[in-house]
C-alpha cells in the first residue's frame, strides 16, 4: 500500500503544478509523473488519478464547497482542497479502492505536506462528503 501512497503524492505534486502553472494536463504529466522513479504500473495509476481529478475538478469542488460553507472556499489551503479533490475522485470514479482506504491515505498525506490542523480538517470535510455520496445526496450547486 505504501507504493500506491507514493504514486498519490506525485499525482498530489502533478495538480498542484497544474493548479498553478495553469499548464495542459498533458505538459504537467510529463513534467511531474513521466519524470518520477515510479514504476509503470504505479505511474500508470497516478496519472489516473490525476487526469481524473483535473477533469472533474468543478464537480469535486461542489462536494467540497457543499461541505466547506463555513469557510471561504479560496482561503481553504490550496493543498488540503487538492488532497481533498484526490480522494472524492477516488470514491466517485476508482471502484477498486474503498473509501476508508482513500480517506486514511489522504490524511497521511495532509500530515506530510500541509499544516498540523489539516489532517483534522481533510478527515472532516471527507467524512461529510461520503457519507453525502452514499446517502445519494447531491451538490446543491
Amino acid at each position: 500500500m505504501r507504493e500506491r501512497r507514493v504514486a498519490r503524492e506525485v499525482a498530489l505534486q502533478a495538480m498542484y503544478a497544474q493548479e498553478l502553472t495553469e499548464n495542459t494536463i498533458q505538459v504537467v504529466e510529463s513534467d511531474v509523473i513521466d519524470r518520477s522513479e515510479l514504476s509503470e504500473e504505479l505511474k500508470k495509476f497516478s496519472i489516473e488519478l490525476f487526469e481524473s481529478s483535473t477533469a472533474h475538478k468543478e464537480e469535486l469542488d461542489k462536494y467540497i464547497r457543499e461541505k466547506s460553507k463555513n469557510w471561504d472556499f479560496d482561503r481553504i489551503a490550496i493543498i488540503d482542497r487538492l488532497i481533498i479533490r484526490m480522494a472524492i475522485c477516488e470514491f466517485l470514479y476508482f471502484d477498486d479502492i474503498p473509501s476508508k482506504v482513500s480517506i486514511s491515505e489522504a490524511i497521511e498525506i495532509a500530515k506530510n505536506f500541509s499544516t498540523d490542523d489539516s489532517s483534522a480538517f481533510v478527515n472532516g470535510i471527507l467524512d461529510a462528503v461520503l457519507h453525502m455520496i452514499s446517502e445519494g445526496i447531491s451538490t446543491s450547486n
